[in-house]
């Protein structure tokens, strides 16, 4: 660290020229011809040593500083901290509760780091271990050591409160004090501050937020909850309020802070992240800043917003503990009884120690909102640049965070003048999907493949049970799960989608790719997530491909199998919402998972009415005529819903022009399902 200020005996403080002397004659140590140019020349050596060739003896030396020590305790003995460091420590001392002990160490530490003189003297005396350093600071103020030892303890009013932290290992005199903040010890010995201007590299006033408790209605009735506790909280003046919001990025948990206080009426300081060049602050210094805060903001109308706590709770690794473990037990006591109301944010609670979320008086997750705020945030930030239909298919993407799209959105506004609607459209999306996929998630659809067919009508499914009687029983009950099973292309994904409009539902579609991964445990927790979402956005959750959660458990040869079922199992007797799974394979599920579901209903091929109604349907939609002959001609075939769909996509490539290529079309999408019949003998 570069070394400023004073070179000269003039410029040089008395009582640090004090505090010099009584560190060399209290022990021992080496002064040669090379290097502490600055202490030999306040203590009066620098003519002994440039007068010869070699080093004097050390003799000489020690009767001069013995001299000089004598003369300046004569002189100085009554000196007292320059101004303005008198008076800063003053200011903080009253606010903080310092000691007259405490308040001298605190001096000392910061002439120590200020001057370079001081800091010499303190080098020469080589590395301390921590006793060692409760001695050289008694010896200098003339403080007994059981009073230092005190003062510096984790009791001591300059611990409790942050202004100073000890270093366990053994460092030079000056590296055995970690300051605050970079610039604190400079600014507490030459600016005339107030004690909450001392911190303002690590704690400063949030600037005020642009969100109102509205834009959360999703967090409801959690957050209602937290207001009332921060209200009352408040009122009685209650001890070890903390409160930790966590979610993905970009789900706005700052700004919920800062509309918290000002739903409160209360002033929010932050806990810096970076120091006033932009360089990040260590974990170790934030918690400083957070125990100083607490003191000097105690009893006055505030909130703290300690942001990105993982640099504090889970910053370790394998080998390291994070910075909340190693100092676990005043982290606790920290949390327990913290004056200072304090709002922790984080992305994630994974990797936090159970011992710490425990303390929390609040755990609220703010989760990427449900589709139906996503189009609301959509609207707003967009504007008339998305027409409804982008809104509802940019919506869909669930990983899509109030951030990503208001950033997207003042970028295709500020580009509209130039590149008109069409193209700032366009290029929305494309920003919208570039920060998506960097984050690790799916860009936005450009179609919806999960939107009903154009010609849909559950009366075209050849099914089991009265599909129309169960939607509405499950419309009248609000719960139910139905297990949908047949070959594929019979309707089973479709009839979900349709049953979701149905209830006026949102849907939360889940497929195995979206649930399996590769990570032991990860399966599972992809499962109950699923179920959780679900069940906070009130949405039809439909499962496709169930059956590679559900198979039984007797043939399974692996661990995770079993448990992947039984998380499966689990989740489905306890969710209490409207659930759709489908499979293609019903024989192989495991037997408890048929008794979870209310109904099991078969969808099989489509009888041959429903098949002559549905070419029909789709014949008048493109307007091609069709004859009841021609309709005949679909009597022997096995089709399905999904046959037509395929149709579908056809006809929006080269369109239909009569029925006979889309019936020939249809026989050849049955015959790909029918199996190839082998004639006896060789061939």
């Amino acid at each position: 660290m570069a070394r400023h200020t004073l070179s000269s005996v003039e410029d040089t403080p008395p009582i640090v020229i004090l505090w010099i002397l009584r560190l060399l004659v209290s022990s021992s140590w080496e002064l040669g011809r090379h290097g502490n140019k600055t202490l030999k020349e306040v203590i009066g050596l620098s003519e002994l040593f440039d007068a010869g060739e070699g080093d004097p003896p050390l003799k000489e030396i020690r009767r001069r500083i013995h001299l000089r020590h004598r003369q300046s305790e004569r002189r100085f003995g009554k000196a007292s901290l320059p101004s303005p460091l008198a008076e800063n420590i003053a200011r903080l001392a009253a606010v903080v509760g310092l000691a007259p002990e405490e308040s001298r160490i605190l001096g000392f530490v910061a002439l120590l780091h200020t001057q370079p003189a001081l800091e010499e003297a303190g080098d020469v005396l080589g590395s301390l271990s921590t006793p060692a350093m409760y001695r050289a600071v008694s010896a200098a103020l003339g403080i007994p050591e059981a009073d230092v030892c005190a003062a510096l303890s984790a009791k001591g009013g300059l611990i409790r409160c942050g202004l100073l932290r000890i270093d366990d290992d053994s460092e030079p005199l000056k590296h055995k004090f970690d300051q605050i903040s970079r610039g604190f010890f400079h600014k507490l010995c030459r600016q005339d501050l107030e004690p909450l201007d001392l911190l303002r590299d690590t704690l400063a006033p949030s600037a005020p937020g642009h969100l109102a408790l509205a834009d959360y209605a999703h967090a409801e009735p959690k957050l209602e909850t937290l207001r009332v506790f921060l209200r009352e909280s408040f009122a009685t003046a209650r001890k070890g309020v903390n409160v930790f919001l966590y979610g993905p990025p970009g789900t706005g948990k700052t700004q919920l802070a800062k509309t918290l206080a000002k739903d409160l009426g209360l002033k929010l300081f932050e806990v810096s992240q970076e120091d006033e060049d932009g360089d990040p602050i260590k974990g170790e210094n934030r918690l400083q800043a957070f125990r100083a805060a607490q003191s000097i903001l105690a009893g006055q109308r505030v909130m703290l917003m300690f942001d990105e706590a993982e640099d504090v709770f889970n910053n370790g690794s394998f080998t390291e503990r994070s910075t909340a473990q190693r100092h676990k037990a005043w982290i606790n006591r920290w949390l327990e009884e913290n004056r200072v109301p304090t709002l922790w944010l984080s992305n994630s609670v994974a990797g936090i120690d159970a011992a710490f979320i425990r303390r929390f008086d609040v755990m609220l997750e703010l989760p990427v909102p449900p589709k139906r705020v996503r189009e609301g945030i959509l609207r707003e930030a967009c504007g008339d640049l998305l027409d409804a239909a982008a809104v509802a298919r940019v919506a869909d993407a669930e990983c899509l965070t109030p951030a990503v799209v208001t950033r997207a959105a003042s970028v295709a506004a500020l580009v509209r003048g130039e590149l008109g609607r069409e193209k700032s459209a366009a290029a929305f999306e494309s920003l919208v999907n570039g920060t998506l996929e960097a984050q690790g998630h799916r860009p936005v659809k450009k179609h919806d493949p999960d939107r009903l067919p154009e010609v849909y009508d559950p009366a075209f499914i050849n099914a089991d049970a009265d599909l129309a009687r169960i939607a509405e029983g499950l419309a009248a009950a609000g719960c139910g799960r139905l297990c949908l099973y047949g070959p594929p292309g019979t309707g089973k994904t479709a009839f979900g989608r349709w049953l979701a409009e149905r209830l006026e539902s949102p849907l939360l579609v889940r497929r195995a790719s979206d649930l399996l991964s590769m990570w032991v445990g990860g399966t599972e927790a992809n499962i109950a997530q699923a179920f959780r979402q679900a069940e906070q956005e009130s949405a039809l959750l439909l499962i496709d491909e169930v059956d590679s959660f559900l198979q039984d458990r007797r043939g399974a040869q692996r661990s995770w199998e079993v448990t992947e079922v039984n998380e499966m199992l689990t989740q489905i007797e306890s969710f209490p919402g409207v659930l759709v799974a489908s499979t293609n394979l019903m024989d192989g599920l495991d037997q408890a998972a048929l008794r979870r579901f209310d109904y099991k209903v078969r969808l099989d091929y489509l009888r041959s009415a429903q098949a002559a109604a549905m070419l029909e349907r789709y014949c008048a939609s493109w307007g091609i005529a069709l004859c009841a002959e021609e309709a005949e001609r679909l009597k022997p075939l096995r089709l399905t819903p999904g046959d037509y769909a395929v149709l579908a996509r056809r006809h929006r490539l080269a369109p239909y022009r009569d029925a006979d290529a889309m019936i020939e079309d249809l026989r050849a999408e049955a015959a790909l399902r029918q199996p190839a019949s082998r004639g006896m003998g060789f061939l």
